[in-house]
């Protein structure tokens, strides 16, 4: 029995923001963000938009691409740092809206890692028998904590959704591996200080902007390339797979320079590393189904082709998984 990707899906808000955008917020230029980052406009919600907004149509898309309806799913797991609320969980949120009344409902906060973290655990559940399937969904709203008077974080990220089923099957396709990883010590190089029970939300920490996302940028780097290689390894290693079996490679959409000294660390063809942060920045947990979703749609990769994920984000937590889609 394999578990397989039986649908993708992924939604974007409608507004777009571009670098000249920013120029007029920040102290900064089209040409320096392109040369640092890559990205040259990322989507953003209104004011009036939440995690579950998102994640909701970006996984009715991927029930129809499965050929399947709400009622029939098990499970919804969501990978969110950016939920609706601390409680009830953006899952449950998602399970109303799409009317799933007979799937259990989860979070998963793992940061940018949130998709592969809930992936794994969807799979887990799936191979043991418990759940004959699974929505598994990456939603993130990161204009809602981003400071933007710091040019330093604000020109990184954008909003979306992405979202798979998983369901038991049969046959080549399906993940052959996952792979989860943290390191807790390093918590204070990628975090959000305000909000939960160790910085309560106060008047001081709103003035302050202790809701918005803090990063210290050159450790973050180097950390976020060598995991991300090692885990890429970890999952050719324990598959008996080189780099040369790989038809596409779908890293974290954080910054187009750790995507290339990635490739360089793992000895493989940047071109087989699929990158669309240039129109949406870095959409946090909703990146890697996001792409998916685009990969499989465009038809970059098709059936019986391997595609190899990885990930990096705050905790730091930091995976891969490969699926012969």
């Amino acid at each position: 029995m394999k578990v397989q990707i039986a649908g993708t899906g992924r939604f974007l808000p409608e507004k777009i923001l571009t670098n000249a955008d920013l120029e007029k917020l920040v102290n900064t230029s089209h040409q320096w963000i392109i040369e640092r980052t890559g990205i040259h406009e990322r989507r953003i919600a209104s004011d009036d938009t939440c995690a579950s907004d998102l994640a909701t149509p970006a996984a009715r898309q991927a029930l129809e691409s499965a050929g399947m309806k709400p009622e029939e799913v098990e499970l919804i797991i969501v990978g969110t740092s950016t939920p609706d609320m601390f409680f009830p969980s953006t899952a449950c949120f998602v399970q109303s809206k799409l009317g799933a009344g007979k799937a259990a409902a989860f979070d998963v906060l793992a940061a940018c890692s949130g998709f592969i973290y809930g992936m794994t655990i969807a799979n887990n559940f799936i191979k043991s028998g418990q759940y004959k399937n699974a929505l598994v969904i990456g939603a993130e709203v990161y204009s809602s904590i981003i400071n933007w008077e710091d040019r330093t974080t604000c020109v990184l990220f954008g909003d979306g959704a992405g979202a798979v089923v998983l369901k038991a099957g049969t046959g080549e396709s399906g993940i052959l591996s996952t792979h989860i990883f943290s390191d807790g010590s390093k918590w204070s190089d990628l975090y959000t200080p305000g909000g939960g029970s160790a910085n309560r939300f106060t008047p001081d920490l709103i003035s302050e902007k202790k809701y918005a996302l803090c990063m210290k940028g050159n450790s973050t780097f180097k950390v976020a390339v060598k995991s991300m290689a090692d885990a890429a390894r970890v999952a050719l290693e324990q598959n008996g797979l080189s780099e040369k079996d790989i038809k596409v490679v779908i890293p974290h959409q954080a910054n187009l320079r750790i995507i290339s000294a990635v490739a360089k660390q793992l000895g493989m063809d940047e071109r087989l590393f699929y990158v669309n942060l240039d129109k949406y920045g870095n959409t946090a947990a909703a990146s890697i189904p996001i792409a998916l979703d685009e990969v499989v749609r465009n038809g970059v990769a098709g059936a019986g082709d391997l595609a190899l994920m990885v990930t990096f984000g705050g905790g730091f937590t930091w995976g891969s998984a490969l699926v012969r889609l």
